[in-house]
C-alpha cells in the first residue's frame, strides 16, 4: 500500500529574499512548513551569510529547477582588499595580509580577465565533493587537498564603487556554478594585495528580481494562511527560457502519459520547448515534425 504524502499539493514558485545567517536548505524547510507543502526545493544555493534572491520551487515546479539554475544570475558584492582568509569570506581566519592597495584604474584593468568563459577553482570551504567527501569537511579537518578548476561563464563584471581604500563594490552577472568568493580571492591575487568577500547579495536570477521576493518575516507572519498562497507564482515562470507551444486536446492527453503529442504551433526541429494546454504546462520536450517528445511531464 502506497504511503500517503503529508501536506498539501502546492505547485509553483515562492521567491524569497534570504537574510544573512540562514542556509538555503533552512529557507526551503521554512517555506515548506509555512505552506504545508508536500515537496519543495530551490534553484541555486546561497552561502549562509549571503542575502538576496532564493527561488523556492514547490511541487511540480521542482521539475523546472534546472532551467532556472542554468539561467543568468546577478550578484553584487564587496571585496575586502589586503586580506586573504581560509574561507574566502569574513567567516574564516585571516591567512595573509598586504599593505598594497591598487588604484581604481588597476582594479578596472583587472576585471576583464574574469569575463567570458573562464576557469574557476571553488573555495576549499565549499560543498564540492572530493573523493566522495565534501570539501568543507576536509578543510575543517585540515586535510591537504586540491580542487580542480571548473568552467564558468561570466557575462559581465562591473566596478560599481570604490567605497574606501580597503573596499571595492563589484557586480557580476554569470551562469550556473559561479563562486563569488573565488572571484574575490582571485582578483586579490591578480592585484597582488589579497582579497575576500565581505558581503554578497544576489540581485536577480533568471526571470525574477529581489523585489519580487518575500521576506522570512512575512513568511512567518502569514504561515499556514491563504494569504501566503497569494505570493506563489505559476509553475510556468520557471520555463520562460524555453519556447511555449500549445497542444491539441489529444496531444495533451498523450504527453501526460509520457508519449509524443501533437501541437498546434511549431518551432525549429530539435528545439527544446514546453507545451501548454488550457493555460497549464503539460510537458517539456523536443519538437519534431509537429509533435513534442516529452522529457518531463507535469501532473497539474
Amino acid at each position: 500500500m502506497a504511503r500517503t504524502k503529508k501536506g498539501r499539493a502546492v505547485h509553483g514558485w515562492l521567491i524569497v529574499d534570504k537574510p544573512a545567517g540562514m542556509t538555503s536548505t533552512a529557507v526551503v524547510n521554512k517555506v515548506k512548513w509555512a505552506l504545508d507543502a508536500q515537496k519543495a526545493g530551490h534553484a541555486g544555493t546561497l552561502d549562509p551569510e549571503a542575502t538576496g534572491l532564493l527561488a523556492v520551487a514547490l511541487g511540480e515546479a521542482t521539475k523546472t529547477v534546472p532551467y532556472i539554475t542554468d539561467a543568468l544570475k546577478c550578484y553584487r558584492f564587496s571585496v575586502r582588499l589586503g586580506q586573504a582568509t581560509n574561507t574566502d569570506d569574513t567567516e574564516g581566519e585571516v591567512i595573509a595580509t598586504s599593505d598594497l592597495r591598487p588604484t581604481d584604474a588597476e582594479i578596472e584593468a583587472a576585471l576583464p580577465q574574469f569575463v567570458g568563459d573562464i576557469q574557476q577553482v571553488p573555495p576549499k570551504f565549499s560543498a564540492v565533493k572530493i573523493d566522495g567527501q565534501r570539501a568543507y569537511k576536509l578543510a575543517r579537518e585540515e586535510e591537504d587537498f586540491e580542487i580542480a578548476a571548473r568552467p564558468l561563464y561570466v557575462d559581465e563584471m562591473l566596478m560599481i564603487e570604490r567605497t574606501d581604500t580597503d573596499h571595492v563594490l563589484l557586480e557580476m552577472t554569470c551562469g550556473k556554478g559561479g563562486y563569488v568568493r573565488s572571484i574575490a580571492r582571485d582578483l586579490g591575487e591578480s592585484l597582488g594585495c589579497h582579497g575576500h568577500v565581505e558581503w554578497l547579495r544576489r540581485e536577480w536570477s533568471g526571470p525574477w528580481e529581489t523585489d519580487d521576493g518575500v521576506t522570512i518575516d512575512v513568511i512567518n507572519e502569514l504561515a499556514k494562511t491563504e494569504e501566503l498562497d497569494d505570493y506563489i507564482l505559476p509553475v510556468s515562470e520557471g520555463l520562460g527560457g524555453l519556447p511555449e507551444l500549445q497542444a491539441t486536446a489529444e496531444g495533451a492527453a498523450k504527453l501526460k502519459n509520457g508519449n509524443p503529442g501533437m501541437v498546434l504551433t511549431g518551432a525549429e526541429y530539435g528545439d527544446e520547448v514546453w507545451v501548454s494546454y488550457g493555460g497549464q504546462p503539460v510537458a517539456v520536450g523536443v519538437y519534431k515534425s509537429g509533435e513534442v517528445h516529452p522529457s518531463r511531464v507535469f501532473n497539474l
